[in-house]
């Protein structure tokens, strides 16, 4: 059964960094494409940052682009999310998702992790 279990929310003030992290039980985690998504209160969710299989390709959301990298550790099955100059507005709950494949920037993952959350005082 696929597991991905995602660590390194909190709260923080603005302006400040954050780093979450996402371990997958996936044994063969370097053919997915690993995603970020986001929910906040009352919103739907969507899309943050995903990375390709070998990790050359990347892509942001607008919004957090030039403040978010996403990376990977194929060697550790763990993709990794910074955040950084964050902004009350990046306050939400932060899921990862697996796909097998190529990169999408729908909500088209079949597989998810519990979320955490990250609250951005100002």
């Amino acid at each position: 059964q696929v597991q991905l279990v995602e660590s390194g929310g909190g709260p923080v003030q603005a302006g400040n960094s954050l780093r979450l992290s996402c371990a997958a039980s996936l044994s063969t985690f370097s053919t997915f494409a690993m995603a970020w998504f986001r929910q906040a209160p009352g919103k739907e969710r969507e899309f943050v940052a995903v990375i390709s299989r070998g990790g050359s390709s990347t892509y942001y959301a607008d919004s957090v682009k030039g403040r978010f990298t996403i990376s990977r550790d194929n060697a550790k099955n763990t993709v990794y999310l910074h955040l950084n100059n964050l902004k009350p507005e990046d306050t939400a709950v932060y899921y990862c998702a697996a796909r097998s494949g190529v990169v999408v920037t729908t909500t088209d993952y079949p597989y998810w992790g519990q979320g955490t959350q990250a609250t951005v005082s100002s």
